[in-house]
């Protein structure tokens, strides 16, 4: 019997039918994490070559028809004829699952792909697949098609380098989503550039001209750099070593904010749930700071008892294991279960952070205290959390006063509104539905928590009050089975204090109740921005795009159009509205819109020489009565001062003018208007006449804009922004943990100089600015 079974189980090992019938079993999804995960299969063979000392530079390039090329100056895949299978072994490595040089120890010693079905897989979920190898003075060649060869691998050229490129198409008959995106795959390149400090990696997308190199000499130590979003306070700290065949490589600093961000890697792969390597360092430099403390600190500072979340507050640290045969534990590699490298990194972690400790005692102290600091303050937020708990189970009616609460008490149906200010919240605990909906109206702004510790944020009364009504607890107390309401709406003006009140409690929500984002609880509400009243007739618009598509539809039925439908025509001009919307925001970023229009209307002028166009741009400028007051031309741009009816302006017609995402999008949404035959406009201009359409649709109209909650009354508040039949509420939902936490620190957090930077590299792109 068991021979038998060992037999038919190697057909299922080598035939990739398997794959293309359970792809999530070998990628995890067929999602952009999967599509993505070809990718990484691909440059981990690139890695690997690296790591054993063969390679140092890898091209990756993204092309406009859909397919990634991964090309690196490796070895090459060998191309002799494998014993056992009697086909070229780069044949093998492309077709038998569980084929590569990942399990013979000689080859690698240690490797990425854990699984060894590597680019196999890859070839498999390919609509097609090309892979190139110039080795032995040779370039040979090979294609497939869903995994199977289309020919030989053939020789076609002659070459004197060595190195890999496959270029691949992901099946679309597979995937769900088969564009790749540029900034996960660039986030994981770089990664990989600061683990292997040898290795450039040249990164490349066609689809728009973007380019970036990665080369980190500083390794680990620029990565912590990079990592950190807050001032430092003590140097970093960075140390490698080897016992048992496992690496280790470690880097680490404290910054003076109060969350610990420390990323683990085995085998250059990110450990997402951490594992043994990472409890190891933990475990270690708990011990050292621990034993620095209990022989440096005086005795009034030994009375705080610290525990290891004191002393990862503030720590950023990066873990690198390199490990022969790792064991993981979940499919997608998440964590690792190798127990033998949890105590090989303790030791090393703790023995080199003694060492420092002693050999730099100003910095040792630093850390010390921090770690002091920290536990006095856990103290102070226990205290609060007790008297908080005390005041809930002996006083009656504990609920904070402003709280109007619902009548259920079923948490799967209640409702919590949070709203701005007294007045709002005044309109909504009349308008609402008490059966279901609680209101707690928030007086002001409510504290920046990214700038506090625990303790400070207890002592605020909104906090408190907020904390009261929600029931789950927060910090080690914080229970999401005692949440009171599987709803919680953050309801706020539509302006500039609106959002900075929705911001502090989002990272309010982020940093302290998590749990309650992931459960699927928080929501915030959009209120119309407008009210349209003609009449007898009223109604609500979300925003500028929904108010001006009512316009259209209410105003061509003054209008006489001919030789074409009414479902046409106001498609047509909803798109006229687009291109409208996209001037506008091309006007904030470049002067002189016109010229910028007459250039997206007059789109053979792009190709000619700068001189030739700049005659057609001074005509145009001719037509409009503006002057040129100077001029500079040159092969790579024009440039021109130009006085116009407002005052003087000037504006550069180059090359980032015309790459820029939304004169491009102008320019295909042009093209889209006047692929029609435009003889029902009777000569009129697309933009005039859809002007003229809206100013009918308006006469007579009252058109309000609100400002805040408190301009509605509470009829007016139910029916458009709390009742379930019309209301529209987006789910607040964390997609990547650490991009969301590094937005929170850089726009709440302590450090100005990186937000003034973000600010004015950014200031153009403003939508909505109350001035």
């Amino acid at each position: 019997m068991e021979k038998e079974y060992a037999g038919s189980s190697i057909k299922v090992l080598k035939g990739l039918e398997a794959v293309r019938k359970r792809p999530g079993m070998y990628i995890g999804d067929t999602n952009i994490n999967g599509l993505h995960h070809l990718i990484y299969e691909v440059v981990d063979n690139s890695i690997d070559e690296a790591m054993a000392g063969f390679c140092d530079q890898i091209y990756i390039t993204l092309t406009k028809e859909g397919s990634a090329i991964i090309k690196d100056n490796g070895r090459g895949i060998p191309v002799d004829i494998h014993p056992t299978e009697n086909i070229p072994a780069a044949t093998v490595v492309l077709t038998v699952l569980h084929a590569g040089g990942k399990f013979d120890q000689d080859t690698y010693k240690v490797s990425g792909g854990l699984h060894g079905v590597g680019v196999s897989v890859v070839n498999a979920l390919s609509k097609s697949l090309v892979m190139t190898i110039h080795k032995n003075d040779k370039v040979y060649r090979q294609t497939f098609k869903q995994g199977i060869p289309q020919d030989e691998l053939e020789i076609i050229g002659n070459c004197n380098d060595s190195g890999t490129t496959i270029e691949f198409i992901p099946d679309d008959s597979i995937f769900e989503v088969t564009t790749f995106q540029r900034e996960i795959l660039a986030k994981r390149f770089k990664e990989l550039a600061y683990l292997n400090r040898q290795i450039t990696i040249h990164f490349k997308d066609e689809r728009d001209g973007f380019e970036e190199v990665y080369h980190f000499e500083g390794g680990l130590n620029q990565f912590i750099e990079d990592l950190n979003k807050k001032s430092f306070i003590s140097t970093i700290i960075s140390f490698e070593g080897m016992e048992n065949n496992v690496e280790v490589q470690i880097a680490l600093a404290y910054n003076d904010g109060f969350d610990e961000r420390v990323l683990s890697f085995v085998n250059n792969i990110r450990t997402t749930d951490g594992g043994t390597h990472e409890s190891g360092f933990r475990m270690g430099l708990t011990r050292a700071i621990t034993n620095y403390i209990e022989a440096n600190a005086n005795a009034r500072e030994k009375d705080s008892k610290i525990t290891g979340d004191d002393i990862r507050e503030g720590l950023v640290a990066v873990v690198s294991t390199k490990v022969v045969d790792p064991q993981f534990e979940g499919q997608t590699k998440g964590k690792l279960g190798s127990s033998f490298v949890r105590p090989i990194v303790q030791k090393l972690t703790y023995e080199k952070l003694a060492k420092f400790f002693e050999e730099n005692p100003n910095e040792a102290k630093a850390i010390m205290q921090k770690a002091l600091l920290a536990a006095r303050g856990r103290e102070a937020a226990k205290k609060a959390r007790e008297l908080t708990r005390k005041k809930e189970t002996f006083s009656v009616g504990t609920l904070p006063g402003k709280l109007a609460d619902c009548q259920s008490k079923d948490p799967s149906v209640s409702e919590l509104y949070l709203v701005e200010g007294d007045s709002a919240g005044g309109s909504a605990k009349q308008g609402r539905d008490r059966g279901y909906q609680a209101i707690l109206p928030l007086r002001g702004k409510i504290l920046n928590v990214e700038k506090s510790r625990l303790d400070k944020i207890l002592k605020s009364e909104e906090i408190k009050n907020l904390i009261t009504a929600l029931g789950c607890g927060i910090g080690e107390d914080f229970d999401i089975s005692k949440i009171r309401y599987n709803k919680i709406i953050i309801m706020t003006d539509a302006d500039v204090d609106g959002s900075h009140i929705q911001t502090l409690l989002m990272t309010f929500f982020f940093r302290y109740l998590k749990g309650i984002i992931e459960a699927g609880y928080l929501y915030i509400a959009q209120p119309p921005l407008y009210r349209f009243k003609k009449g007898k007739k009223e109604i609500y618009l979300k925003d500028e795009k929904a108010l001006s598509e009512y316009l259209i539809e209410n105003g061509i039925e003054n209008f006489e159009f001919s030789g074409i439908g009414t479902r046409d025509l106001i498609e047509f001009f909803k798109i006229v509205a687009h291109y409208r919307a996209t001037l506008n925001n091309l006007q904030k970023r470049f002067q002189l819109i016109e010229i910028v229009k007459f250039l997206i209307e007059n789109n053979n002028l792009i190709s000619l020489q700068n001189t030739e166009l700049h005659k057609e741009i001074k005509k145009k400028l001719d037509s409009l009565n503006f002057n040129i007051l100077n001029e500079v031309i040159n092969d790579e741009f024009i440039h021109l001062y130009v006085q116009t009816d407002s005052g003087l302006v000037d504006i550069k017609v180059d090359d980032e003018l015309f790459s820029h995402p939304l004169f491009t999008e102008a320019n295909f949404v042009y093209s889209k208007i006047i692929e029609r035959d435009l003889g029902f406009l009777n000569g009129s201009d697309p933009l005039d006449m859809l002007n003229n359409v809206e100013e009918s649709s308006k006469k007579g109209a009252y058109i309000q804009r609100y400002k805040g909650l408190g301009e509605m009354n509470p009829e007016q508040l139910w029916e458009t922004t709390m009742t379930p039949e019309n209301r529209r509420l987006i789910r607040v939902e964390i997609h990547d943990n650490e991009s969301a936490s590094d937005v929170f620190s850089l726009f709440m957090g302590d450090e100005v100089e990186p937000r003034r930077e973000y600010i004015q590299t950014h200031a153009k792109e403003v939508k909505h600015l109350d001035i």
